[in-house]
C-alpha cells in the first residue's frame, strides 16, 4: 500500500506488521492442494500482503472476472447476491456504498475462487444487515465488509442468524477485516458436521480447514433475542474436528461465550487477540459428551499466545482459558494477559466439568502459522485498536462505538440491536470502480484510500 500519512499511514503500517505477524506450521490433518485449482507457476502468492495462516495462499477469484455491484437491493441484476452466485473465478467490487438488507435470510457461497472486495466500495462502504453469510466452497477471501444480522423484529425463539460462517468442506477461507455484530447465533464461526466416514483422518479431512479469521471485529453477539436456545451471545465457534485454524489479530467484544469456543478435536491457534468483557467465557475447550455416542473421543488442541483478556461491566467470574464437557485436549498457552476491570490479575486457567478430563500443556510451541510475527501481549491493545474491522480508515459508527467503550471499559452484553441505537442508515453513494486504481493480484490500492477523522 502506498498511504503517507495520518490513520492511513498507521493502517499501512499495521498491516505490515500484522504480514509478519502469522507462520504456523500445520497442526492436525491436512489435505493436498485441489486438483481444481488455477495452476500457477513459482512460488505462490499470498491472497494479500499481510495474509496469514493456512489459508494464506489462496487465489481467492485472482485472475477471474470483475464482478460490479451497482445496487444495493439483495437480488437480482447487479447485485451482490448474482456476484457471489455466478460461476468461475471472479473478485466482486462495489460501485455503491450503504446498506444492503438482506431481509432476515441467509444468503449462501456455493461457487469457489471468490475475492469480495469491500475496500473498493465508496464511503462509507458496504453494511449488510438482517442476514449473514454461509461460506459452503473452497478459496474464499472476504476483506472489508460489515455483517450487522441483528433480531431484524422478529419473536422470540424464531430463528437464528450467524453474520459469517463456514460449512462443512469449506477450506482455503480468509476472512479479513470485517466487522461483524449482532448476530443471533455466532458472529464468525467455523462450523462443520461431526463425523465422516469411519476414522478420524476422515473426520478431519470434511471438516472446514484451513481457515483464517484476522484482524476482524466480533462484538455484541444478542444474548436474549431470537435463538431457539434462550441466551445465545456467542463469538466465534469452531466445531467438532475443524482444523488447521487461524484466529488473529481480532477484537472480541461484548459476547458471552465463545471468545472462541474449540469443540471436540478442533485444532487451531489463537494469537494476539483482545478479548474484552466475555461474559462467562473466553476462550475455551467443550467436547459435548451426548454429540459423541459410539464414537471415541478425538483429542483437541488449542495454541493460545500473546492474547489480551480484559473484563468489563458484563464479565462473570472467569479465567483466560477454560475446559469443559468431555474429552482430552493438548494446550499450549504463552504470555496471555487477564485483567479484571482495575487491573488486578485474572486466572489463566479454568474448569467448568467434573469428568476427568487431560488437559495436557504442550512442552514446546509449535510453529507459528505462515506471515505471522508474535506481538508481545503488551503491545496488543494497541495493535487491535489500530488495526481490526472493516475499513479501519473509515469507520462506521457501530465500530467507533465499540472500540471507544473498549479503549474506556464501558458497555456491556446486549439483547437486541435496539439498546445501541439500531441498524444503520445511510444515504447510497456511487463511485464507478477504475481497475488502474487498484492491484487487481492482491485488490490493494495504488494510492491513499479517503480517511474520516480518528477516533475521540
Amino acid at each position: 500500500m502506498q498511504h503517507r500519512n495520518g490513520r492511513i499511514h498507521g493502517f499501512a503500517r499495521a498491516l505490515a506488521i500484522a504480514a509478519l505477524l502469522l507462520s504456523i506450521a500445520p497442526t492436525g490433518a491436512t489435505t493436498p492442494p485441489d486438483a481444481t485449482r488455477p495452476v500457477s507457476t513459482g512460488t505462490p502468492l499470498p491472497a494479500f500482503p499481510g495474509a496469514q495462516g493456512w489459508a494464506a495462499h489462496t487465489p481467492g477469484g485472482r485472475g477471474g472476472k470483475i464482478l460490479r455491484v451497482t445496487t444495493l437491493a439483495a437480488d437480482g441484476p447487479g447485485s451482490f447476491a448474482e456476484a457471489i452466485a455466478t460461476p468461475g473465478p471472479r473478485i466482486v467490487v462495489f460501485e455503491v456504498g450503504g446498506v444492503i438488507d438482506l431481509g432476515m435470510k441467509e444468503l449462501r457461497i456455493t461457487e469457489p475462487f471468490l475475492t469480495i472486495a469491500g475496500q473498493t466500495a465508496p464511503q462509507p462502504g458496504v453494511t449488510f444487515i438482517k442476514g449473514g453469510l454461509t461460506i459452503a466452497t473452497h478459496d474464499v477471501v472476504i476483506r472489508h465488509i460489515r455483517m450487522r444480522p441483528g433480531d431484524g423484529g422478529m419473536p422470540k425463539f424464531s430463528g437464528d442468524i450467524d453474520a459469517i460462517t463456514t460449512v462443512r468442506g469449506a477450506r482455503d477461507v480468509i476472512v479479513d477485516h470485517c466487522s461483524l455484530t449482532w448476530a443471533t447465533d455466532e458472529n464468525l464461526s467455523a462450523s462443520s458436521t461431526r463425523f465422516h466416514g469411519e476414522d478420524e483422518k476422515a473426520w478431519m479431512q470434511a471438516a472446514s480447514r484451513r481457515i483464517t479469521y484476522s484482524n476482524n471485529i466480533i462484538a455484541e453477539g444478542l444474548a436474549n433475542a431470537t435463538h431457539k436456545k434462550g441466551e445465545h451471545s456467542k463469538g466465534t465457534l469452531v466445531h467438532d474436528h475443524v482444523n488447521d485454524v487461524l484466529i488473529v489479530g481480532n477484537l472480541y467484544a461484548h459476547n458471552y461465550e465463545r471468545n472462541p469456543l474449540f469443540k471436540g478435536g478442533a485444532r487451531g491457534q489463537v494469537i494476539n487477540n483482545l478479548i474484552y468483557d466475555p461474559g462467562q467465557r473466553a476462550v475455551h475447550y467443550n467436547l459435548i459428551a451426548e454429540e459423541w455416542l459410539g464414537h471415541p473421543y478425538s483429542r483437541g488442541q488449542v495454541v493460545a499466545r500473546g492474547n489480551v483478556m480484559r473484563a468489563g461491566l458484563s464479565t462473570e467470574d472467569v479465567a483466560f482459558f477454560q475446559v469443559g464437557g468431555s474429552g482430552d485436549v493438548d494446550v499450549f498457552l504463552e504470555d496471555n494477559l487477564a485483567v479484571d476491570r482495575i487491573g488486578n490479575p485474572l486466572p489463566q486457567q479454568g474448569r467448568y466439568t467434573t469428568t476427568p478430563i487431560r488437559a495436557d500443556a504442550m512442552k514446546r510451541a509449535p510453529a507459528l502459522p505462515f506471515g505471522v510475527t508474535l506481538l508481545p501481549s503488551s503491545q496488543v491493545q494497541d495493535a487491535v485498536i489500530a488495526n481490526a474491522g472493516a475499513r479501519p480508515w473509515d469507520r462506521d459508527d457501530v465500530d467507533r462505538r465499540i472500540l471507544a467503550d473498549t479503549i474506556e471499559g464501558r458497555g456491556r452484553i446486549i439483547d437486541t440491536q435496539e439498546q445501541v441505537g439500531g441498524y444503520p442508515v445511510q444515504t447510497a453513494t456511487r463511485q464507478a470502480f477504475v481497475p488502474g486504481d487498484w492491484d487487481l493480484e492482491t485488490m490493494e490500492p495504488r494510492m491513499p484510500l479517503p480517511r474520516r477523522e480518528p477516533l475521540r
